[in-house]
């Protein structure tokens, strides 16, 4: 409500980072991460969830499973004048409709309710507690291209880049016009055996691990379990994780002599010392920031010309 996301960032109370811009791929742990961030939720203050905007096909039934997760008090539910594919997400349709991963509950038949003496089904049951109660509020929108599609997907993704170099720039000065390119920043070194690695959308082989975590935005986390490594590393992990996110990072270097990573991050240090685990997710570093690095001669760092494109 205050204006674009990247203008009013502030450090959640509990983050998980799922590494992709669309839970498609892998809505199970998807649903899985909203349990486990909900679950830390003390109901002392209103709580308003903001689903996503998939809301066709198996979104809408993703969108089942998460209302009947979450219990909610309330949904406000924004028709679009040309769809009529969504359904009012009424108590009733979400307690009778199967979700992507729940099943809805069976209405039992009554015999001789319907018009002309034809058997109908009907909840005959008493109340059912686990039922849901919500109160929905439908809204119909009048303003002209109300709910189009197509542009939605560009601008979230100008307003992601624009969240990520808003977040990088608390690595800057707060001094007006000192602005350094990344590259002129001192960052941390971490040791290859004190943290855990794991790319989250895709396998990568063991021996191309560090050519894609090289020059690549992660989520810097916190695993339960203490990371052994009988070698120096790199610890690498099998499953993909939910935990804790304290925040991200670049990680600028590896130094495979030293076994070090090289990451900045604007993570203040008595959280990073709780940080055991990077995850890699799909998510890319804005161009900008690879194309536009000052005071560079020759080749930029990380950037090629040298591009097939039918590859």
């Amino acid at each position: 409500l205050p204006g674009p996301p990247f203008t009013h960032q502030q450090t959640p109370y509990k983050m998980v980072y799922y590494g992709q811009t669309s839970c498609e791929q892998d809505t199970e742990r998807y649903l899985d991460v909203v349990k486990y961030v909900f679950s830390c939720y003390k109901k002392e203050v209103p709580l308003v969830i903001n689903t996503m905007g998939w809301v066709k096909g198996e979104g809408l039934l993703l969108l089942i499973d998460t209302i009947r997760l979450l219990s909610p008090t309330h949904i406000v539910q924004m028709d679009v004048c040309d769809w009529k594919a969504m359904p009012p997400l009424t108590p009733e349709h979400v307690h009778f409709s199967a979700g992507l991963h729940t099943k809805g509950k069976q209405q039992s038949k009554c015999k001789q309710l319907g018009a002309g003496g034809m058997e109908s089904w009907k909840y005959s049951e008493e109340e059912d507690m686990s039922a849901p109660q919500h109160k929905l509020l439908y809204v119909h929108p009048e303003f002209p291209r109300a709910g189009v599609a197509g542009e939605a997907r560009v601008h979230s993704g100008i307003l992601r880049d624009m969240s990520i170099l808003g977040y990088l720039g608390h690595l800057q000065s707060p001094d007006i016009g000192a602005v350094l390119p990344l590259h002129s920043l001192v960052p941390y070194q971490v040791p290859f055996n004190a943290v855990a690695l794991r790319v989250i959308h895709t396998d990568v082989a063991p021996s191309n691990i560090m050519y894609a975590v090289n020059a690549s935005w992660v989520g810097l986390c916190c695993i339960p379990e203490e990371v052994r490594c009988q070698t120096d590393g790199p610890v690498l992990l099998t499953q993909t994780p939910v935990c804790d996110c304290l925040g991200f990072g670049i990680v600028r270097g590896v130094d495979m002599e030293k076994k070090l990573y090289h990451i900045l991050t604007p993570v203040p240090p008595e959280n990073l010392r709780l940080v055991n685990c990077l995850l890699l997710g799909n998510i890319a570093i804005p161009n900008c920031v690879l194309v536009g690095q000052q005071g560079i001669e020759g080749e930029i760092p990380y950037v090629t010309s040298d591009y097939n494109y039918s590859i």
